[in-house]
């Protein structure tokens, strides 16, 4: 067995099984602290407040929006973009197809592959040099949110080596950074990529159960 198999079969496995059971137990783990009981008469329902409580925060506020429009471009161009990277790249969807899925969909050519891949660098740079430069992120961030950047940095620029598929050793040392950054992600700050949901609900619930208008 290559090492591209063991990166690819047994440690992928095991790293994907990691995440899944890591994220799902993290989950369960915040879902279960559960809430204050709120003992104030409800003016207006909290489930509409969860999910407008996340829909709104997808929509800067007008009075921020200018002091974190790099915050704001950075994060929408990094996200987004590895969300369509992962999704739409021909051979991420190839390997789902062959080793989870079991069905594919139609690919991005390869010219948006990399217009997205320039989109998603440029705004995960933005957020890190806005991490080290900004003196309130940089008091608030500490080695998680830079292993996390810079790991997630790797992930992406050794995908981006390994596109000609000129040399398998370029694909084995993508995958095991992958697997490597499956196996961090549940006990790290990437989890905001779950959590998120749960925290913007949480002042979302609260806010509408007391008629307060988001």
């Amino acid at each position: 067995m290559s090492f591209l198999d063991i990166v690819e079969g047994p440690l992928f496995t095991f790293a994907a099984a990691v995440f899944a059971f890591g994220v799902v137990w993290r989950l369960i783990g915040i879902i279960r602290i559960g809430r204050k009981k709120d003992i104030s008469p409800a003016k207006a329902s909290a489930t509409a407040g969860f999910i407008k409580g996340n829909f709104r925060h997808f929509l800067p506020r007008g009075i921020f929006a200018k002091r974190t429009m790099v915050h704001i471009v950075g994060g929408y161009g990094f996200h987004i973009g590895l969300f369509v990277l992962f999704f739409f790249g021909v051979y991420h969807i190839d390997f789902l197809n062959d080793r989870i899925l079991g069905f594919s969909w139609p690919a991005m050519p390869r010219w948006a592959f990399l217009a997205v891949s320039a989109i998603a660098f440029a705004g995960l740079i933005m957020l890190w040099v806005r991490r080290i430069s900004d003196p309130v992120m940089r008091l608030i961030s500490n080695k998680d949110d830079h292993i996390g950047s810079w790991l997630t940095f790797l992930v992406m620029l050794s995908g981006c080596f390994a596109l000609e598929q000129a040399h398998d050793s370029l694909r084995a040392t993508h995958m095991l950074l992958v697997d490597i950054w499956l196996l961090y992600f549940p006990f790290s700050r990437l989890m905001h990529g779950f959590t998120f949901v749960l925290s913007r609900g949480n002042s979302g619930a609260t806010y509408g159960r007391k008629g307060i208008n988001l």
